[in-house]
């Protein structure tokens, strides 16, 4: 029987979700609605800083902004077959998706560390 990395990536897709669905609303509600309406004041340049000096949250950052790109990438290789009908390039899909998703993460972590 020939194994496939399917289980793996139906993973990653479903952690991204849950990532995005609990880390990405309050993100949007802070920085694009409370923030610019004055209700909550923006953090200064230092205090920023100050929560990036700290190498967990770096790490976590990291976490979300990889778990971000699986999920983007399984849900855009998946959605681009069905709907354009292009199943029969699934290799080369997958292989742009996740290649895409893998160089952004690298990218983050560069950028992070």
């Amino acid at each position: 029987m020939k194994r496939t990395p399917e289980p793996y990536l139906w993973l990653l897709f479903s952690g991204g979700g849950v990532v995005a669905a609990l880390t990405l609303p309050v993100l949007v509600l802070l920085f694009g609605v409370l923030m610019p309406l004055g209700v909550v004041d923006w953090p200064s340049a230092g205090h920023l800083r100050a929560l990036l000096d700290n190498v967990l949250v770096r790490l976590v950052l990291l976490v979300i902004v990889v778990l971000c790109l699986f999920h983007a990438a399984h849900r855009i290789r998946f959605t681009s077959e069905e709907l354009l009908g292009i199943a029969r390039f699934d290799m080369v899909i997958a292989v742009i998706c996740y290649g895409g998703a893998v160089t952004g993460g690298v990218l983050a972590a560069t950028l992070m560390f």
